[in-house]
């Protein structure tokens, strides 16, 4: 559940695009790979995805515009995953957009 020095790349792209679209809010999705235990892995992917959430709040971004959410190993990617670059796979931490604030003038108009 801590940031490494490669998610810590992708995550400067995040806050770029949160920074350039202070409109928008979204979902930080984390998921584990399977092995372990179900409720191991579903607390771990929910310590993942806040630790997203602090590092987005440590680089500016509001709290307030990021919900995080563990999804263990519900939503995996490789069922069946038999090599480590499969199971590195189903381990990762996506986002999505979950609202876009209106009243945002448009810099034409």
């Amino acid at each position: 559940s801590y940031i490494t020095n490669a998610a810590a790349v992708e995550l400067d792209k995040l806050v770029k695009i949160l920074q350039d679209n202070p409109q928008i809010s979204i979902e930080l999705s984390s998921h584990t790979d399977a092995r372990g235990d179900n409720e191991y892995n579903q607390k771990l992917s929910q310590r993942r995805a806040e630790s997203a959430v602090q590092y987005l709040a440590d680089s500016g971004i509001s709290p307030a515009r990021i919900t995080a959410r563990g999804y263990g190993e519900n939503q995996l990617i490789i069922t069946n995953a038999m090599t480590e670059e499969q199971h590195e796979i189903n381990r990762r931490t996506e986002f999505k957009v979950t609202r876009v604030e209106s009243g945002q003038a448009d810099a034409s108009e």
